[in-house]
């Protein structure tokens, strides 16, 4: 056991971080050449201040007509991706590390705080499986790999819910965190969860289309 928890809070926490940064920008640079290629156009396209207005109503709860269409789905996404991005940054146990790997520290979250939005994540998660088997029209687009993100996702959070708890097996649970952890970094530039590298630029040509060439909103 103790092996194992050098291994994946050592070499592969290192090995994580590579592919991430690494395949990140691989993608993103891959992304801008096919656009060049296959579109010239989306570059000429492209205009700052409608590119901005856009992002900013994707990025506010109800600021555009499909978000408030539909208000339980925005109120449970726009609830996970706050917390699936907070609670890895800012949670103590987290800043203590980079504290003593690198003595840096930031501002951290109250541990109930963490703790209600660890559930978020997992409940959001267990809210999209569920909407993505009883949905038609979303079940229709629905393939076995959309649950395996899911489930990559949402295991990082029940692993270190359950060591941060100290439930039965909690020392295996911890590495598993890490390793699920390590797994999901990993993943992000090769799966969908690269919207996360993508959406800015995505939503941003979609803004300079409709605002600067169709003179229409996008939201």
């Amino acid at each position: 056991m103790h092996t194992l928890h050098n291994l994946v809070s050592g070499p592969l926490v290192w090995l994580a971080f590579i592919i991430f940064i690494g395949g990140s920008i691989y993608k993103l640079v891959t992304m801008a050449k096919e656009a060049k290629k296959k579109d010239p156009l989306v570059y000429e396209y492209w205009d700052g201040n409608y590119a901005f207005r856009s992002i900013l109503h994707w990025l506010t709860p109800f600021g555009s007509v499909n978000w408030r269409k539909n208000p339980v789905l925005t109120l449970v996404t726009f609830a996970f991706h706050i917390s699936v991005i907070l609670v890895p940054i800012f949670l103590l146990a987290h800043v203590l590390l980079w504290k003593e790997s690198f003595d840096i520290s930031w501002w951290y979250l109250p541990e109930a705080a963490a703790d209600w939005m660890t559930l978020i994540v997992i409940f959001a998660c267990i809210f999209f499986a569920g909407r993505r088997m009883i949905r038609k029209d979303v079940k229709y687009l629905t393939s076995s790999s959309d649950y395996w993100i899911l489930a990559m996702v949402a295991a990082p959070f029940i692993t270190g819910y359950w060591a941060h708890h100290h439930w039965p097996m909690y020392r295996l649970m911890y590495i598993l965190h890490i390793l699920s952890g390590e797994i999901m970094l990993a993943a992000i530039p090769f799966t969908r969860l690269s919207h996360m590298l993508y959406f800015v630029f995505t939503r941003g040509y979609i803004g300079s289309e409709f605002g600067a060439v169709r003179h229409a909103r996008d939201w």
